[in-house]
């Protein structure tokens, strides 16, 4: 649990900002009956889309496609990461494509799944490993916990076991370089924004001296 954050850099406010906006039209557009009203939240959308083009240094033209997919919804974000550690005390990690940085396996949740369901999911289509979720690591807000991305995520976290460590099934080279597992203190130094803490916080729960994090201001 958090109380204070360390003050929010400028772009990151921005981006903030153009989450909230994108929300507010989401909503309108999916409630609204007035045309007009329906062409003011569209203009209210695209304000958003230059916020946040303006906040990750994107050209306006790269994140249109966000108006078809994020842009739909009306909330934050939601995404699972898996802790998945073996009984030797190491961690899965995966090495991600679009960035070449280590991260747990993890991946934005689908409708009709619970938390716990998405990230055994992703860990199976991201490692080619079958995982048991154990505990509830905590539920962690990107805004305080990694600022990796311009929208605001909440990222449910879970220590998870193996069923079996070597992956009988071939991982998405899509989204994955290379699967590696490493002891709890030789972690590679390439970790994704926002991981070592939570990863930090999986140990804890598997030792039973942990109570779940959340985010409070």
């Amino acid at each position: 649990m958090t109380k204070q954050h360390e003050a929010i850099p400028p772009a990151a406010q921005i981006a903030i900002w153009a989450d909230k906006l994108r929300d507010l039209s989401a909503t309108g557009l999916k409630y609204v009956k007035d045309p007009y009203d329906q062409g003011r939240y569209e203009c209210l959308q695209n304000l958003a889309l230059e916020m946040f083009a303006y906040a990750t240094a994107q050209p306006l033209e790269a994140l249109a496609p966000l108006k078809a997919t994020l842009f739909t919804r009306m909330s934050p974000v939601v995404a699972g990461a898996a802790a998945v550690i073996d009984q030797a005390g190491q961690i899965l990690l995966m090495r991600r494509t679009d960035n070449h940085l280590w991260a747990m396996p993890a991946g934005q949740m689908e409708v009709g799944e619970t938390p716990a369901e998405a990230v055994v999911r992703e860990t199976y289509e991201e490692t080619g490993i079958r995982c048991v979720p154990m505990a509830l690591v905590g539920v962690y807000d990107s805004r305080f916990s990694d600022r990796a991305g311009a929208q605001q995520v909440y990222k449910f976290t879970f220590w998870c076991e193996p069923v079996v460590e070597q992956p009988p099934a071939a991982f998405d080279p899509h989204e994955t370089l290379e699967i590696r597992w490493f002891p709890e203190n030789e972690l590679p130094a390439e970790l994704y924004p926002g991981h070592a803490k939570r990863i930090a916080d999986a140990y804890q729960a598997r030792k039973g001296n942990f109570q779940a994090h959340f985010d409070w201001e």
